[in-house]
């Protein structure tokens, strides 16, 4: 069992409630700061995990991990599904959420709720697809957040997460790292409240079982024909599964 890797390295509580206060502490800055410190790559990701929903033609999906929104706007203006829900442990992440909702003109079409994504509040087999975008190295349980997200799809339904991977080639994997380590927390440190949340983040990402460990997760949980795609050197990686 790899050793967890929390926000705040506090024993005494737990890193669900550790993730909830970072993300409460940093969600005015998120957004900016996602985008920055990808030099833009990410909304490009964004849209290519979208588009692995494009032929299933999903009319409700919920997004786990939703933040601000971002991923689910994409998914709206891409896919056209009749309704996004949206989940997230961060009641500071769903107030912006719930701002930019309000600015689009969106709230008959996505809905936010407070929510754990290791124990949904939603019903079996209630959605058509289920995204998660960054989110899953945050989860508590990586097993049991799977087979929740297994749990509240339809029979046939498909999930797509997008997810921090680690590069293995030279010199991508050096400078990855460099950057990771050296240059995120520092920019960090310049625009966020919270420096430790973004040291967390490349020690979060090593941690993570990506690629084959993450694909037989997600096998051991119950989903089929399960991929797994490298983004820009393998900086990021898709994975999709089937119930």
């Amino acid at each position: 069992m790899s050793k967890v890797v929390t926000p705040y390295q506090n024993e005494q509580v737990t890193k669900k409630e550790q993730v909830a206060n970072m993300f409460n502490n940093i969600s005015k800055t998120y957004d900016f700061l996602n985008h920055f410190m990808s030099l833009g790559i990410d909304i490009i990701w964004r849209k290519m995990a979208i588009n692995e929903l494009k032929g299933n033609k999903p009319k409700h999906i919920l997004d786990v991990a939703t933040g601000t929104g971002d991923f689910a706007f994409e998914a709206l203006s891409i896919l056209k599904p009749e309704k996004i829900t949206g989940v997230d442990i961060s009641r500071g992440m769903l107030d912006i959420a719930e701002q930019k909702i309000a600015k689009r003109n969106l709230g008959d079409k996505f809905s936010v709720k407070l929510g754990d994504s290791e124990k949904l509040p939603f019903a079996d087999n209630e959605f058509d697809a289920v995204t998660v975008a960054y989110g899953v190295r945050n989860f508590e349980n990586l097993e049991a957040g799977m087979a929740d997200i297994f749990r509240v799809l339809k029979p046939g339904g498909k999930v797509v997460v997008l997810e921090f991977s680690k590069p293995r080639a030279f010199p991508v994997k050096q400078l990855y790292n460099f950057y990771f380590k050296y240059i995120t927390p520092g920019i960090g440190k310049l625009f966020s409240k919270d420096a430790r949340a973004y040291s967390y983040l490349p020690e979060s990402v090593a941690a993570f079982p990506d690629g084959k460990n993450f694909t037989a997760v997600m096998d051991k949980v119950g989903f089929k024909h399960t991929k797994n795609r490298a983004l820009t050197f393998g900086i990021s990686s898709i994975y999709t599964g089937v119930k």
